[in-house]
């Protein structure tokens, strides 16, 4: 049996080598198209283009690893199915179990190291190459700004953009930073950033600014402007060679992305004890709704009560009235806080998720593999390729699916991230079910037809 699972391992590892580098290869020749163009006319030495291009290679390594466990499974089963070696040891009551333990073990050496591979050398890589690339690009800052993601890089400012259309951002979120004396939020439709010397210049487009002293609740002020300026300060972002700086989502390990999250729930619990201390001044018997929609409908209802008493007594100050519409206002603001900040929550989820769910598909294409070559009985290059290619579209459309609706708070990262392995999973062990289940190797239906026009 040892002798057994050397040759299979040994049937795995070359053909894995050979498509883990063409897939390397295609992906990225694909890659250096795309980012051709932003070399040209820059004057840059070729080391630093060679840099770029060498720290791109770490998240093409981490696609490309488990497309390579695919293929080589596909071509190994398939030529082991070819050669009528499984319906040999199948004859020698060596069950398809033992025959596809080898397999999985290959697949588990490497989706472990895959997974630490994940967590420790591709976030730094992706990290400086961020990095490089803002040096490349350091008369365009901007190009920092993710739609969905809060910019917590700037000293005084804080904002998130909900997406980009040409040369302008649309809702566009800012809050201040320094809440000692008042707390300021700024609302536009639209919103240019252009870089100063020291400085971003942020021209703002149809929106509302909204401020309110934090040690008095009553002194608030609304300003609506069609157009509005705000001078950042950005000795911070000055775009110089680095170590380190601010990292999104896909550039941090596990323990950051934790801390980050961490910080935005702490962040949570802190609007939502200054909405209820608002709630406590203003509606003291009443309790908090759930949501911002119920939230609205009281405040609302509140509003027409307090018409009502007005119109039947002239004489009323009217004051209530007012606080109301203020309170309205803030308490909108600080409920699409928490759900800029929930949402970054979930996008920091699964990416949790993906450093696992990634490297497990090797396992699960496995599964699917292993089945899949015997019913072919080809152990090709070619015919495992173009296997390979149908399914693994298929686990990206899921992946990438589950990712965007995690984004959008439908879905919770773990599931999102996990489910592709879940269904091709499910398909595999059906698969594999049915292979044990057969005293001889299964075909597709042409491979049959074959085989009794051969048999005559």
């Amino acid at each position: 049996m040892k002798l057994l699972t050397r040759y299979i391992l040994k049937e795995h590892f070359l053909p894995f080598l050979y498509a883990l580098l063409i897939v390397i290869f295609l992906l990225f020749t694909n890659f250096l198209l795309r980012a051709v163009d932003r070399f040209l006319g820059k004057g840059l030495p070729i080391d630093i283009i060679l840099e770029y291009l060498l720290l791109n290679t770490a998240w093409i390594i981490a696609l490309a690893a488990p497309v390579a466990v695919l293929v080589a499974t596909l071509m190994a089963f398939g030529r082991f199915a070819e050669d009528n070696e499984i319906t040999a040891l199948r004859s020698s009551g060596v069950s398809f179990t033992r025959i596809l333990w080898p397999a999985l073990t290959f697949s588990i050496l490497v989706a472990v190291p895959l997974m630490m591979f994940n967590n420790t050398v591709l976030p730094h890589m992706n990290h400086n190459a961020r990095m490089l690339a803002r040096d490349i690009y350091r008369k365009r800052p901007d190009l920092n700004v993710e739609a969905g993601y809060f910019i917590d890089d700037l000293p005084q400012y804080s904002f998130i953009v909900k997406g980009k259309k040409g040369d302008r951002y649309q809702d566009v979120h800012i809050y201040g930073k320094d809440r000692t004396v008042t707390q300021t939020s700024i609302r536009a439709e639209e919103a240019t950033f252009r870089p100063l010397d020291d400085a971003i210049l942020v021209t703002l487009y149809d929106g509302e600014i909204h401020e309110v002293e934090v040690t008095n609740y009553q002194n608030y002020r609304r300003i609506i402007f069609d157009r509005h300026r705000i001078i950042i300060p950005a000795e911070d972002l000055t775009l110089q060679r680095r170590e380190t700086g601010s990292r999104s989502d896909r550039e941090m390990t596990l323990n950051m992305i934790h801390e980050k999250i961490s910080g935005y729930s702490e962040r949570v619990s802190a609007i939502e004890e200054r909405i209820e201390k608002e709630f406590e001044f203003n509606f003291p018997d009443t309790p908090i709704p759930p949501t911002m929609e119920d939230l609205i409908i009281m405040v609302k209802n509140q509003k027409e009560i307090e018409k009502e008493e007005t119109i039947s007594d002239p004489n009323r100050p009217i004051s209530k009235s007012q606080d109301l519409e203020n309170l309205s206002m803030r308490v909108r603001t600080d409920y699409q806080m928490i759900a800029g900040y929930e949402r970054s929550i979930n996008r920091y989820t699964v990416e949790i998720h993906k450093k696992f769910s990634l490297p497990s598909a090797c396992i699960v294409f496995v599964l699917v593999g292993a089945p899949l070559g015997i019913m072919t009985r080809k152990g090709g290059f070619f015919t495992a390729i173009i296997f390979s290619f149908g399914f693994v579209l298929l686990y990206y459309l899921f992946l990438i699916g589950g990712e965007e609706m995690a984004d959008r708070n439908y879905l919770h990262g773990a599931i999102a991230m996990w489910m592709p392995n879940i269904v091709l999973g499910a398909v595999g062990i059906v698969m594999t079910y049915q292979a044990t289940r057969e005293r001889t190797v299964f075909q597709l239906p042409s491979s049959r037809k074959k085989g009794k026009k051969h048999s005559k």
